[in-house]
């Protein structure tokens, strides 16, 4: 067990019923028949809530956390994109604690000049643990409420030193053949992200270790993991093992896949909608809103830039958004 991280206990997990799931599924594809969109996985006793270690104190509040309602640790936890755990949005719940954390390094390389193999240890030591409560929205017009335990991304960059050549970061996700997703040719893997340099050195783009002031599950991207909340979810990218500082943009593992449908910047932009539906509006998984009630929540207005315009619109400047999307 890590040394920052030591706790009395060890950590548990539950695996939901198949019956269970299978009706789950069936009530969801009803609903959609019946025209009701946006619901999540509905929790019940098999998706006991599994809670990580206790993070170290102190955690510092942060400055530029939102003061929106946040999203239950239950929901949080419970539904999920993470391909690697499956396309399910209750696989990453179910086959989280399949995804090997420990020993864990991340392979720093590229333009820059302290190159190397590091520790989580050696990522994490000099930085002090802060509370930053994002809205977070996902490409699918849903969205959430988290309180991300982190540290800045611009911290880790500095220590770096990447050079003058160094215009993009890229980042990847561990690959582990195990996992039920990664057996599936979904996309190709590695998962890979990037980041343009004064994106990654915004003061908003964070590493996160945590949420609700405990270590990140396994769904939710353990042990490190990218937040980027001005952009849709699939930019923060999970269970990073390698962050290179690179002169050409960064292929992406979405853009890859499907280039007309997901940009390279992937801003939050209500007036760009998605080729096959509309990015206007979100539906707000706050407070307890899970199961059924989330089927019946209203939607609201999509805020550009998730609401983080006044400190980020400025990194856009005479772009053209609609092709730049």
């Amino acid at each position: 067990m890590r040394d920052w991280m030591k706790m009395a206990g060890i950590r548990s997990s539950e695996i939901t019923d198949q019956n269970l799931f299978k009706r789950r599924r069936q009530f969801l594809q009803a609903s959609a028949a019946a025209g009701v969109t946006g619901a999540i996985a509905l929790p019940n006793s098999a998706y006991a809530e599994t809670r990580g270690e206790a993070l170290p104190e102190p955690i510092v509040k942060s400055p530029f956390s939102t003061t929106d309602e946040l999203s239950s640790h239950e929901t949080i936890t419970t539904y999920n994109n993470f391909y690697e755990l499956g396309t399910d949005k209750g696989d990453p719940a179910r086959y989280g604690s399949r995804l090997k954390t420990e020993p864990w390094s991340l392979t720093i390389d590229g333009e820059c000049d302290n190159p190397g193999v590091y520790t989580l240890e050696d990522i994490l030591k000099p930085h002090a643990m802060e509370e930053r409560i994002y809205r977070m929205r996902c490409v699918e017009a849903w969205s959430m409420v988290i309180p991300w335990n982190g540290f800045a991304l611009a911290d880790v960059i500095k220590r770096m030193k990447p050079n003058s050549k160094a215009k993009y970061v890229a980042f990847e996700t561990v690959v582990q053949d195990d996992l039920p997703g990664v057996q599936r040719n979904v996309l190709e893997w590695p998962y890979r992200e990037g980041l343009r340099m004064d994106e990654a050195m915004n003061p908003l783009t964070m590493l996160s270790v945590g949420l609700y002031g405990e270590e990140l599950l396994g769904q939710s991207g353990a042990p490190i993991r990218l937040v980027v909340p001005w952009k849709y979810g699939y930019k923060s990218i999970k269970s990073i093992v390698r962050i290179s500082f690179v002169e050409e943009q960064p292929d992406t593992s979405w853009n890859m896949s499907s280039p007309r449908e997901y940009g390279f910047y992937s801003n939050v932009n209500p007036e760009r909608s998605h080729p096959r539906w509309s990015q206007a509006k979100e539906r707000r998984l706050a407070g307890s809103t899970s199961g059924l009630s989330a089927l019946f929540t209203s939607k609201t207005e999509t805020q550009f830039m998730n609401g983080y315009a006044e400190q980020v619109a400025s990194l856009y400047d005479g772009m053209d958004l609609q092709t730049n999307h």
